[in-house]
C-alpha cells in the first residue's frame, strides 16, 4: 500500500470535494437567476452527465498510459477556470456549454480518482482502505454544503463560485503533493 499517495489522495480529494460542493447543491438557484426552468436544468445536468459518460472510457485509456495524477490536476484547475465563468453567465446556452466541459473535467476527476486509490490499495485490505476514504471526503463535502448555504446567505450567489474557484485551485496544488507507484 502506498500510505503516503493515499494520504495526499484523501487531502487532494476532500478539498476538491469541499470546492464542489460548496456550489453544486444551489446550481438550481443559479439556473433560476439566469431565467431558465427545470426542463433546462434537467437538460443542462444531462449534458454533464453524457459529456462525461463520454468520455470516461478514454480517459481510462489514457490513466493507463501517463498515470492518474494528470486527470486529477487537469479536473481541479479545469474546474476551478469554469467557476470562475458561471457568474458571468446570462444565457441558458452558455450553462450548456460550461456544462459539457464541467461533465469531461468531472469524468477525469472521477475515473483518476478510483484508478488511483486502485493503485494505492492492497487487494486484502481495499475495501476497508476504500471505505475510508470515502468517508473522510463526504464528511469534506457534507460541511461545504453547509458552508455555502451561509456562503449565499452572507454574500451573494456569485460568490460561491469564486470562493469554490479559489478551493479548487488549492486542491490541485495538493495534487502535486501526491507521488504516483508504477
Amino acid at each position: 500500500m502506498n500510505k503516503e499517495g493515499m494520504r495526499w489522495l484523501i487531502i487532494s480529494q476532500s478539498i476538491s470535494l469541499f470546492g464542489a460542493g460548496i456550489v453544486f447543491p444551489f446550481y438550481i438557484i443559479f439556473i433560476n437567476e439566469i431565467g431558465a426552468n427545470f426542463t433546462q436544468f434537467g437538460t443542462a445536468f444531462g449534458i454533464f452527465t453524457i459529456s462525461a459518460a463520454l468520455v470516461h472510457k478514454y480517459i481510462g485509456n489514457l490513466s493507463d498510459r501517463i498515470g492518474r495524477k494528470i486527470f486529477l490536476l487537469m479536473s481541479n484547475w479545469g474546474m476551478a477556470f469554469l467557476f470562475l465563468l458561471f457568474p458571468i453567465i446570462t444565457q441558458i446556452w452558455q450553462v450548456y456549454l460550461l456544462q459539457a466541459v464541467l461533465g469531461i473535467f468531472g469524468a477525469m476527476q472521477k475515473t483518476g480518482e478510483k484508478a488511483i486509490v486502485g493503485d494505492f490499495t492492497d487487494k486484502e485490505k481495499r475495501g476497508s482502505i476504500i471505505g475510508r476514504y470515502h468517508g473522510w471526503i463526504a464528511v469534506f463535502s457534507g460541511f461545504a454544503v453547509i458552508l455555502g448555504g451561509y456562503i449565499i446567505d452572507f454574500l451573494t450567489l456569485s460568490a460561491i463560485f469564486y470562493i469554490g474557484s479559489v478551493v479548487l485551485f488549492v486542491a490541485g496544488l495538493s495534487v502535486l503533493k501526491i507521488k504516483e507507484t508504477s
